[in-house]
């Protein structure tokens, strides 16, 4: 790794704070001595995610498709690095409002971008890409220079944005990268997501509170890591030398099956006991063998996933678990528009 720029005394603007990602970099940058500002939805509460650390930042409540305001805000913060994790991110729903999709997740982007430009090219960005922009993949696992092919409305967007960001770092010169990230996990994902809807299923069937999961197609396959081991890549693509696009991934594929075993048998289950299957629940378009190969990553970075699979599902289901004899509420509750 070269060209690490000393952190203390830097601002970062985060959008998406409130989101799982968004949460675990805000963590990393208090921690690395950056100022810390972070955009959330307007009029909406203090996200819980994010709560625990309240006092540390600043938020501030601006509109991603109001250009204006993001150029506004960029003169008022004048930050050195921007991260944007904000977007729709859950595949299903993209189906359901696809305008909306490419609205937020797609345009906002390239709206950020044009407001650094106008505003400061000097600042950093960040743009979080996904794996969901290879789609039914032509090849695997999948490099930096995979063919592009979504086959949903969700991966379609972040495509957009993707070549956004590559267009504004090689047609106008900014120092703009996307992190192509495969599926990661935490105590912090969404309720709507399959990993946090298995541990949180067998935490509840554990204490008694239910006895049954429905699930869909239990042979698909995913590259699933920690969102903390890869919201480390985030900053250090942007503490480079040059831009450069990178994919970040464990490498490593696992089927829901595996999912579903290593959730249930933590807490001493028999997931087939429990697990019934519900064809309704099959996505209309499922992606083929996702995986990623993160050598680009592990070179120039020096970044490798410090979190095994068994650990980080096991991890999940003891928060689960946790919060439902604690009474407490879940941190991980979906919140649309947060990454």
């Amino acid at each position: 790794m070269t060209g690490v720029v000393p952190a203390l005394g830097r601002t970062a603007l985060i959008t998406g704070i409130g989101g799982q990602d968004g949460s675990y970099l805000a963590e990393h940058l208090l921690d690395k001595g950056y100022r810390v500002v972070g955009v959330v939805r307007r009029g909406s509460a203090v996200p819980a995610r994010i709560a625990h650390i309240r006092s540390r930042i600043e938020l501030s409540d601006v509109d991603l498709l109001d250009e204006g305001r993001i150029a506004d805000l960029l003169l008022a913060v004048r930050p050195q690095e921007v991260y944007n994790l904000a977007g729709h991110s859950f595949v299903p729903s993209s189906w359901e409002r696809s305008d909306l999709m490419a609205d937020v997740t797609g345009l906002a982007p390239a709206r950020l971008l044009e407001a650094i430009r106008t505003t400061d090219p000097a600042i950093r960005f960040y743009q979080a890409s996904t794996s969901e922009i290879f789609g039914n993949a032509l090849e695997s696992p999948q490099s930096e220079t995979t063919p592009v092919n979504p086959r949903n409305p969700y991966g379609a967007a972040k495509a957009f944005a993707h070549f956004s960001t590559v267009n504004a770092r090689e047609g106008l010169g900014l120092f703009a990268v996307s992190g192509i990230l495969y599926n990661h996990e935490s105590p912090r994902r969404g309720l709507e997501f399959v990993s946090r809807k298995v541990t949180d299923a067998a935490a509840r069937i554990s204490l008694g509170m239910a006895d049954s999961l429905a699930m869909g197609n239990l042979d698909a396959q995913r590259d699933w890591g920690f969102a903390g081991d890869y919201i480390r890549a985030m900053w250090l693509m942007l503490q480079q030398d040059a831009p450069r696009d990178y994919v970040i991934a464990s490498g490593t594929l696992h089927s829901v099956r595996d999912l579903c075993r290593v959730a249930f048998a933590h807490m001493g289950l028999d997931y087939e006991r429990h697990v019934k299957i519900d064809p309704s629940l099959v996505r209309p378009a499922e992606t083929v063998r996702l995986v990623g190969d993160p050598s680009r990553a592990r070179r120039d970075l020096g970044w490798e996933p410090a979190m095994l699979f068994d650990h980080l599902i096991a991890m999940m289901v003891d928060a689960d678990v946790e919060r439902y004899r604690n009474g407490r509420a879940h941190v991980g509750q979906p919140e649309p528009g947060a990454g």
